[in-house]
This record gives structure tokens, C-alpha cells and sequence, in this order.
């Protein structure tokens, strides 16, 4: 591999970011890197994100970006994670995202659970959902309203 030329998932994710930050531009005026992680940051002041960082994504100099910042991505352009992350095919969530995002934990509990009980656990995400403001999730589709993909198999 030419080490001058970033490796094919960082590119495409690159020049995704990039074609999304042009069609914001193009619908809603120019936008900084700066103000892109300054809103970011508004909605999720926890999120550790700045103009140099997306400058670097934008570049192919920085690759995987976390889970949270994927999401939050995601969400700030109005595009599904699937989209932003790989145009040619659903991303590949491993042990660690699943982890940090504290999904594989309460997977673990589910467990066993009869189908019933299964209903219960997810009539109580379905209320902390709401409670946070987030769509809900078609079950079967695996995606909450409005198409953001949230299932590891897209």
C-alpha cells in the first residue's frame, strides 16, 4: 500500500463526510469543521469532537471515529449509520463498539428470557426511548422512525 494514500474504508469514509458536509452547504450555506463539532457537541455535550479531529476524518488522516461520534454523525446529517459509514454495505459492529456502547451488556441480560419477558425488556427501552427524546424502533426493519440503521447487520 502507497503509505502517502489513507486505506480504502478510511478514504470512503472521507469522502463521505466530505459529499455530506458539500450537500449541507449546498442546502443551507457554508459550514466549518468547527461549527459542525460545536453542534455536535450542543446535543451531546459528553462527546469528544473538534474541528481539528473532523478536519483530520475529512482527510483520511484519522480513521474509526467512536461509536457515540458515528452516531452522532449520523444523526447531525440526517443519514442512516450505514450510510455515513460504508456505501457499499452495512458496518460491521465488533465486540469493543458493542461494548462502549453498553449494547452487548444488556443483549447478555436478555438471555434466556421467554418471549414474554423479551416483550418486557423492550417495552421498558421503548419508554427510556421516548423518555429521551429518541425515535422508536421498528422492529422490523431494526432501525428507529425516520431510517437511521441501529442493528449491527444494517
Amino acid at each position: 500500500m502507497d503509505e502517502g494514500n489513507p486505506p480504502r474504508a478510511t478514504q470512503i469514509f472521507a469522502d463521505r463526510l466530505n459529499s455530506l458536509i458539500r450537500m449541507k452547504a449546498i442546502n443551507g450555506g457554508g459550514v466549518t469543521n468547527e461549527q459542525i463539532a460545536t453542534e455536535l457537541k450542543a446535543d451531546n455535550p459528553q462527546l469528544k469532537v473538534s474541528g481539528a479531529y473532523l478536519s483530520a476524518l475529512r482527510t483520511g488522516k484519522r480513521s474509526r471515529p467512536s461509536t457515540e461520534l458515528q452516531i452522532a454523525l449520523a444523526r447531525y446529517f440526517n443519514v442512516s449509520i450505514t450510510e455515513l459509514m460504508d456505501i457499499d454495505g452495512p458496518p460491521a459492529l465488533d465486540a469493543d463498539q458493542l461494548n462502549e456502547l453498553g449494547v452487548r451488556s444488556i443483549a447478555m441480560r436478555a438471555v434466556g428470557l421467554d418471549s414474554d419477558s423479551l416483550s418486557t425488556v423492550a417495552a421498558v427501552l421503548d419508554h427510556v426511548r421516548r423518555l429521551q427524546g429518541l425515535p422508536e424502533v421498528d422492529d422490523q426493519l431494526n432501525r428507529p422512525s425516520g431510517g437511521r440503521d441501529i442493528s449491527a447487520d444494517g
